[in-house]
């Protein structure tokens, strides 16, 4: 039987720093992240065994059932997954401890009956989950931040820029995605921190304009006492020459 190709919420998590733990960490950071996101699609309203879920190996991918309000895998699953998150960590020990990004993007996807999920969008959320945006802002952030959220703009654009209750677009960032192949506008957000923004370019200091009655691009030249020649234009600048040549 061929798949079915349906559209679907797929979200990915992937843990921070992961390597270098030892196989007896991931395997209980693997156990309490699938424990606490169980809990997270609990609070949203979203039927966790109905979701198809697939290892990541230090994470997870998860296709929504058909029909999921993608509102509810933005609020209230990741800020409801960062407090679990932060909560675990206050006791866990350093190699245990687990901070997380985590994507979100939808569109058509193949569906088999097995349970396989196959199509671009597929794609999109790889490269929204090893986006260096999110990677790099999660690393700034305080330890108490224990989550990064990165969305496609077409997941933003169909969700959160409408304000609908619980998302607020002024929370997130938009940012530039670029991995590997893939060039793309997302919007980022921290729950329980702002994301510091970028400086803004200094504008280019504005031309001085021309003293009255003297063309612009001129040079004025003036005698000055020890036998030198001042040379100014209509910026301002002197330029003394002291050989006394005119």
């Amino acid at each position: 039987m061929n798949a079915e190709l349906e559209y679907r919420a797929v979200l990915a998590v992937d843990v921070e720093r992961s390597a270098g733990r030892g196989d007896r960490a991931l395997m209980e950071i693997r156990a309490r992240l699938s424990e606490m996101l169980r809990e997270a699609f609990a609070a949203s309203g979203v039927d966790w065994d109905a979701c198809l879920r697939h290892d990541l190996g230090d994470g997870l991918r998860v296709t929504a059932p058909a029909g999921t309000r993608k509102a509810a895998l933005v609020h209230p699953l990741v800020p409801e997954l960062a407090v679990r998150l932060r909560t675990h960590n206050r006791t866990a020990s350093p190699l245990t401890r687990i901070r997380v990004r985590v994507a979100l993007h939808a569109g058509d996807v193949h569906v088999a009956p097995t349970g396989e999920v196959a199509g671009s969008p597929l794609e999109v959320l790889a490269r929204l989950l090893d986006a260096p945006p999110a990677r790099a802002a999660l690393a700034k952030a305080p330890e108490s931040v224990t989550a990064s959220l990165l969305l496609s703009r077409h997941y933003y654009d169909e969700t959160v820029r409408h304000g609908h209750l619980g998302l607020f677009p002024e929370d997130f960032r938009q940012v530039t995605c670029a991995v590997k192949e893939h060039t793309s506008d997302a919007w980022l957000h921290l729950p329980g921190w702002t994301v510091p923004r970028e400086p803004a370019a200094a504008a280019p200091a504005a031309p001085q304009p021309a003293a009255p009655g003297i063309p612009a691009g001129s040079k004025m030249v003036n005698r000055a006492s020890g036998h030198g020649v001042v040379y100014a234009t209509q910026h301002g600048t002197q330029h003394i020459d002291i050989t006394g040549r005119p």
